[in-house]
């Protein structure tokens, strides 16, 4: 099912990407073609889709390929006294029947690459158009204020695409054994208990996590890209000098996204398995609050500045790597 769900995801997208493909090759699906090869225009369908399936390749796989790290994190988010550390944690899961340490991988895939596809493609459709819209001179002295706005509008709409998927991960990671075995099931039970609302019971306080995350993710990589090019003082820089680039600055994005983004990824844990049929929003953050304190909401920091920083990352420099296979310059590239 969640390979059937990713192709649908991804096929769209690739059917455009065929497009460019066989421009670039005449049609001919040979490399020798005299035609002149095909080159994607910025700011054009071609190229947001190109962006678009940059963003699901970079989220996906690197979001489910923590899945271990992210299931304790969830786990003790939830109950700090289950596990004493994350090794202890992964032997726990290892030696209890029915469990296991890719617990919500599943969604885990599905839901960011949704969120991958969103979270780029429209960030680079709203930084274009933020710009025009204030104009060159306003969008070159006031970058940052143009990439925070972008990126937040882009995340608002790329987590109405993860929120179902993240209800089932969260639900599933939380409760031991595992809530459902299978994506499908955790669908169909969510469903049946709570309606199709209940998928959605958590995105107030995703939003309340991922939009700063995403804040500070874009802003501050496109700041320190453009600090790295700047102490280097280069006129021109490699293809891998370039995505190297975009690691680093990335993995230090990644740092500032954790900090900022902790106390709400406790909360959307704790709302999504704690909060009670019929329970206002506010009412549930409340109570949670009430009971775990304002220490609380950093249980777990200092795996989760690894984990994202990590990832965050290895995002920056998939993506950007993608956009040099297909011809675009890199993110704030030179």
């Amino acid at each position: 099912m969640a390979g059937n769900l990713a192709d649908a995801i991804t096929q769209p997208v690739n059917d455009q990407l065929k497009k460019i493909a066989e421009k670039s090759t005449g049609g001919s699906g040979s490399s020798g073609s005299a035609n002149p090869p095909h080159k994607i225009q910025l700011f054009t369908p071609e190229y947001y889709a190109a962006c678009t399936l940059g963003g699901i390749t970079a989220c996906g796989p690197t979001h489910a390929a923590v899945t271990p790290l992210d299931l304790v994190k969830c786990r003790r988010q939830v109950d700090p006294h289950l596990y004493k550390s994350n090794l202890q944690g992964w032997k726990s899961i290892l030696k209890t029947k029915g469990d296991s340490i890719l617990t919500g991988f599943g969604a885990t895939f599905v839901g960011y690459s949704f969120q991958g596809a969103g979270k780029y493609g429209f960030y680079e459709f709203f930084k274009k158009t933020y710009s025009d819209l204030v104009g060159p001179k306003f969008a070159n002295d006031y970058k940052t204020g143009v990439y925070l706005a972008a990126s937040a509008s882009a995340e608002f709409l790329a987590d109405i695409a993860l929120c179902p998927w993240e209800t089932i991960k969260v639900r599933t990671q939380t409760t031991i054994p595992p809530y459902a075995k299978s994506l499908t099931e955790g669908w169909s039970k969510i469903v049946a208990a709570d309606g199709y609302g209940g998928l959605y019971k958590g995105l107030v306080p995703l939003w309340g996590r991922q939009i700063p995350y995403t804040m500070v993710k874009f802003a501050s990589f496109e700041n320190v890209v453009a600090a790295i090019y700047s102490y280097w003082g280069k006129s021109s820089y490699t293809n891998l000098e370039k995505t190297g680039v975009s690691f680093l600055a990335g993995y230090i994005a990644g740092i500032f996204c954790a900090i900022v983004s902790h106390p709400a990824d406790v909360m959307v844990s704790k709302v999504t398995s704690e909060r009670k049929a019929g329970e206002a929003i506010g009412e549930t953050l409340g109570r949670i609050y009430k009971r775990i304190g304002f220490v609380g909401l950093w249980n777990g920091l200092p795996v989760r500045i690894v984990m994202i920083g990590t990832l965050t990352g290895f995002q920056w420099l998939i993506y950007d790597s993608f956009k040099v296979y297909v011809g675009l310059p890199t993110t704030g590239g030179h």
